[in-house]
């Protein structure tokens, strides 16, 4: 015997057997048939169940299985052949049962996320535009001041050229060729950082 096993036999010894009421099924035969069963094949299910399962889960496991034995009926019991075998086919049961519940969980507890109902910002996007204004910001503080006044009232104050010439004394060409320098001068941006 092997740690293991030895550590799971003093573990049976020191666990009391398992009790049913014999009220709850109405034979005493069949309670003895399966405090038999259960005696004889409780380590072969605990192991066979270890292999494929959580540690923890295992007492639970053989439990129930025992549990769903005891609540057939009486002719069942007397009936099975191979015990087991049954069991073994029991515990793959209770293993497929509660892999379709925990999977039926996981896909009611899981959201796809979907950017559209999401519409928060993006934080890399963020910085990016954030980068962006300030090589904007230091493109238009390089421009002459004539020409970056010319700009910002054109595209900040929402002036028309007519109105900029007017307020600056140039013509309305000036004035086109102006904010073309400055425009110029933003698209760069784009290009290779200086």
């Amino acid at each position: 015997m092997d740690y293991d096993e030895e550590a799971a036999e003093a573990r049976r010894r020191a666990e009391p057997a398992l009790q049913f009421e014999s009220d709850d099924w109405g034979s005493q035969n069949k309670t003895a048939a399966i405090e038999a069963m259960y005696q004889e094949h409780q380590p072969q299910l605990s192991r066979f169940l270890r292999r494929r399962t959580n540690s923890q889960d295992v007492g639970d496991l053989v439990q129930e299985c025992f549990q769903r034995l005891a609540a057939s009926g009486a002719d069942i019991v007397s009936r099975i052949e191979k015990p087991g075998a049954y069991l073994a086919r029991a515990a793959r049961n209770l293993l497929i049962e509660r892999a379709h519940v925990d999977r039926r969980r996981f896909a009611s507890a899981h959201h796809e996320y979907d950017d559209s109902e999401h519409p928060g910002s993006d934080p890399h996007a963020a910085l990016e535009a954030r980068d962006m204004m300030r090589r904007v910001e230091d493109r238009l503080e390089r421009l002459k001041p004539k020409t970056r006044d010319i700009f910002l009232m054109h595209r900040f104050d929402g002036m028309t050229y007519a109105e900029i010439a007017a307020a600056t004394g140039m013509s309305e060409k000036g004035v086109e060729k102006q904010i073309a320098k400055a425009m110029t001068a933003i698209l760069r941006v784009k290009g290779p950082r200086s």
